[in-house]
């Protein structure tokens, strides 16, 4: 059939990196494509992976020319937050019935600030800010807050520093020195928590005075970095997201350390341990036990 005789559309279900390319293709032959997927975005779980496998290519330098060509290609249509809902008639002439989910935005004149997914009454349960008095803190946490609080001077721009360094300090944010702050520079609450819980360098609960990191990123895994975490676990009797009863260690799992070259590899606190194995297990967590 000549590119010039191509009648209908073709709808593409699932837009990830696979449905993208299949849609090019179809596009490219000259076909109207809508390709459709059920969530906010196309790009499904490649774009969420750091690393392909067997390679170790970047996925985003593998997918992000795709999607960039499948939202200018003019043969190509994307709907997201679609959903076949009924399907109808025979090979050559179909009709889909096609159920699009609303975003309560003009998609037109959007231009993804994000300012709705952080307000958003549905994902977000609104928090009225409670009004802060003077906070009287625990014994603990007085003396070492002052010295922090006497380190940094100024308003809201010193929030980020501030909260580091109280965070090295005690290992957590407690509530109450996060009260306190919230006094003293006269921050709302809900402003600090939206920090405290959006950087994953910061705990709301109490950790470890060691923190360990082992790495099950695509390189750390085919390494056995997997077994390494299971060693771990083992040695220290607890499981990935979990502390020691003394508070001594906390171990978790990370996605990726950004030194793949070394793989498997394991951080305790800001020490990086490289090419670990599973006979080095013991030694290590012993070495930071004895201190």
């Amino acid at each position: 059939m000549k590119k010039d005789n191509k009648v209908g559309a073709v709808l593409v279900v699932g837009a990830g990196i696979g449905g993208i390319q299949a849609s090019l293709d179809l596009a490219d032959s000259g076909y109207k494509v809508y390709l459709m997927d059920k969530s906010a975005a196309i790009g499904g779980t490649m774009a969420q992976l750091d690393k392909t496998f067997p390679t170790n290519d970047c996925s985003m330098c593998i997918l992000a020319p795709k999607l960039v060509d499948a939202g200018r290609h003019e043969n190509i249509q994307i709907i997201t937050k679609g959903e076949v809902k009924d399907l109808s008639g025979s090979p050559g002439n179909m009709k889909v019935l096609v159920k699009k989910s609303p975003r309560y935005v003009i998609e037109d004149k959007c231009t993804g600030c994000g300012i709705c997914w952080n307000n958003c009454p549905v994902r977000n349960k609104p928090q009225i800010d409670e009004e802060i008095r003077e906070v009287k803190l625990e014994d603990e946490y007085r003396d070492p807050l002052g010295e922090i609080m006497d380190r940094h001077k100024g308003g809201s721009e010193i929030l980020l520093p501030l909260l580091e360094d109280i965070n090295v300090e005690f290992r957590y944010l407690p509530k109450s020195v996060l009260k306190y702050v919230s006094f003293k520079l006269d921050i709302p609450l809900s402003h600090i928590y939206n920090l405290a819980t959006f950087y994953n360098a910061f705990s709301l609960t109490p950790r470890g005075k060691y923190v360990i990191s082992v790495c099950e990123g695509t390189a750390c895994h085919v390494k056995g970095g997997h077994r390494i975490l299971e060693r771990i676990e083992k040695e220290l009797g607890i499981k990935a997201g979990e502390n020691t009863e003394d508070l001594h260690f906390t171990l978790e799992s990370v996605r990726c350390l950004g030194c793949c070259g070394l793989a498997p590899v394991v951080t305790v606190n800001a020490d990086l341990h490289g090419k670990m194995t599973q006979s080095k297990v013991a030694q290590l967590v012993g070495r930071y036990r004895e201190q």
